[in-house]
C-alpha cells in the first residue's frame, strides 16, 4: 500500500477543471495508475480525496495498493517546470503494521453521509432511496454508528469541557459541507446527474481493532468512493 501527497496548482485553468469536477478528478486518479484497479471489494481499492489546509494549499492524497505515476498531473495541475516531481509517496503499510490497540491518533475524514428514506407516497414494501444527511449532528450520528465496526472509537470529552449538554460529548467537528451536482457520460441505464454531499470530519479516535481500521483506511468508509470520498487518514495526537 502507498500514501501520496500531490500539490495542485490552482493558479492553473486545468486545476480548476480538475477540482470542480469529482468525476474529471476521479479519471485523472486512475490514470496514475497502468492497472485497472479491483472494485469487487476482494482488495484494497484507490482511495482519494482533496485538503485545503491551513496555510491555503490544496492538496490531493492518494491511497492505492500499487505506486502511482501522477506525470500527466503534474502537466496539467502542477508545476511541470519545476525541478521536484511534484508528489511524494509513501510506503504505507510500514505505518499500518505499527497501529496497535488502544492507541490514539488524530484523524480526518472527508465521507457522503447518506441514509434510506422512502417516497413522500411510498407505499409499505417500496424500496427506499438514498438520501444525504443535511446537519452536523446527523451526519457526527453517521459517523458515530460505524465507529466500533470500523476498528475504532471517537475520544469523549471530559464532562467539564462539554459545551452542550447534548450533541458535545466527542472530541469530533464537520469542519467542511459541500453538495455537488455533477454530470458523468450517459449509459443505457443511467442518464441523471450525480448528486452527493462531502463533509469532512477531523477528531481524535482511539483503536479498538487494529486489523480492521486497517481495512478501514486501506478500503474506505462510506459511500461515493470514487468521487474523492470514504478516505481516512491519521496523525499524530499533539
Amino acid at each position: 500500500m502507498y500514501l501520496t501527497r500531490f500539490r495542485v496548482n490552482t493558479g492553473r485553468s486545468d486545476a480548476q477543471r480538475l477540482l470542480s469536477s469529482p468525476h474529471r478528478m476521479h479519471g485523472a486518479v486512475n490514470m496514475s495508475f497502468p492497472t485497472a484497479q479491483t472494485r469487487d471489494g476482494s482488495g484494497p481499492r484507490v482511495l482519494w480525496r482533496i485538503d485545503r489546509d491551513a496555510a491555503g494549499e490544496t492538496l490531493l492524497f492518494i491511497v492505492s495498493p500499487t505506486r502511482p505515476d501522477l506525470t500527466h498531473l503534474v502537466d496539467q495541475a502542477g508545476w511541470p517546470a519545476a525541478d521536484a516531481p511534484g508528489w511524494t509517496t509513501y510506503a504505507y503499510d510500514k505505518f499500518l503494521t505499527t497501529l496497535a490497540e488502544g492507541d490514539t491518533w488524530g484523524f480526518r475524514l472527508t465521507a457522503n453521509p447518506v441514509h434510506s428514506i422512502h417516497h413522500q407516497y411510498s407505499k409499505e414494501g417500496d424500496p427506499t432511496k438514498r438520501a444525504a444527511h443535511r446537519t452536523p449532528r446527523h451526519q457526527m450520528g453517521w459517523l458515530l454508528e460505524r465507529q466500533q465496526r470500523s476498528g475504532f472509537e471517537i475520544v469523549q470529552k471530559p464532562v467539564d469541557q462539554r459545551l452542550l449538554e447534548h450533541g458535545d460529548e466527542h472530541e469530533l467537528i464537520v469542519r467542511d459541507q459541500r453538495p455537488w451536482q455533477f454530470r458523468k457520460p450517459p449509459t443505457k441505464t443511467n442518464r441523471d446527474d450525480v448528486r452527493i454531499t462531502k463533509v469532512t470530519f477531523d477528531g481524535r479516535l482511539r483503536i479498538t481493532d487494529p486489523d480492521v481500521l486497517r481495512r478501514t483506511l486501506t478500503h474506505g468508509l462510506g459511500k461515493a468512493k470514487a468521487y474523492g470520498c470514504g478516505l481516512m487518514t491519521l496523525a499524530p495526537v499533539r
